[in-house]
């Protein structure tokens, strides 16, 4: 898999002309709702009997959104929420069983590349379990909210996996190498208030209110001026862009040969069994 360093940090243009032929962004996957409301996107994880576990239909309709969104004049902030008190779950577990879920054509990827790439402010609203990509996606929003029913896990070490989406570069540089290793290698939960005294939220709220303060977050920067906002956003990201792709790179090649290991094997048949994983006999 050659995945391209370029393709993770391409150039933008400084401006995006309103084309008067666009029409409202609409979702390609029932269960990813988009709401384009003031130049606000609102982008919602919609499947709630799974706990809004994510598909590669649904990462594919994110991807598309996200894409479409950076090229339109009629956006300027995007929201990412999710569903009936939910962010997400994280992956669902038959979709990656088997599958080339980091190879560079992956749905993953590519949703994992719209997002890193965006040149808009994204801000994130956070209610109940936010589970794997639900956590690290976090570190390519630019504000995120969360209410204090959310519950914060990155289990890849317990499903045999390895860190992904750069969570392994950019954590350690958020919060310290100590509190990154026990979040990642204890696979340890964290609450909403523990994530803002990390530095991966901007503030704990009562699970009903976050959405309104994402919403009116983005409301005000939709109102300020958008070539300074794009920049803004670059510069701040500026210092780790390259190295974070080089990261992301790298953590999709191991990601990828994990999931025809035998650890991951044993973690996916536990969980059908509804069992602990036992790595007892593994070296």
């Amino acid at each position: 898999m050659g995945l391209s360093v370029a393709a993770l940090c391409p150039v933008r243009p400084a401006t995006c002309q309103l084309n008067e032929s666009e029409k409202p962004m609409q979702s390609s996957c029932a269960e990813i709702q988009a709401q384009l409301t003031d130049r606000v996107l609102e982008i919602t994880i919609n499947r709630p009997e799974r706990k809004n576990a994510l598909t590669m239909a649904m990462y594919a309709a994110m991807a598309e959104l996200l894409n479409s969104a950076a090229d339109s004049g009629e956006v300027r902030v995007v929201i990412i929420t999710g569903a009936e008190g939910v962010f997400t779950s994280g992956n669902d577990l038959m979709d990656f069983l088997g599958g080339s879920a980091s190879s560079e054509e992956s749905p993953v990827f590519q949703f994992m590349l719209a997002l890193y790439s965006f040149p808009k402010p994204v801000v994130a609203a956070i209610n109940g379990p936010a589970v794997g990509i639900g956590t690290t996606m976090l570190l390519h929003c630019d504000m995120a909210f969360a209410g204090d029913d959310a519950m914060f896990k990155m289990p890849f070490v317990d499903l045999g996996l390895c860190p992904e989406y750069g969570s392994s570069f950019f954590m350690p540089r958020i919060m310290g190498h100590a509190r990154a290793s026990e979040l990642l290698l204890l696979s340890k939960k964290f609450d909403a208030a523990e994530a803002v005294a990390l530095g991966l939220c901007n503030a704990a709220l009562p699970a009903n209110e976050v959405l309104n303060q994402a919403r009116m977050t983005a409301a005000e920067l939709a109102t300020k001026a958008p070539e300074a906002v794009r920049l803004t956003k670059r510069l701040l990201r500026a210092g780790t862009r390259e190295a974070g792709a080089q990261v992301i790179q790298e953590e999709a090649l191991h990601f990828q040969k994990r999931l025809g290991s035998e650890e991951f094997k044993e973690a996916g048949t536990a969980f059908m069994e509804k069992r602990p994983a036992d790595f007892s006999r593994f070296e």
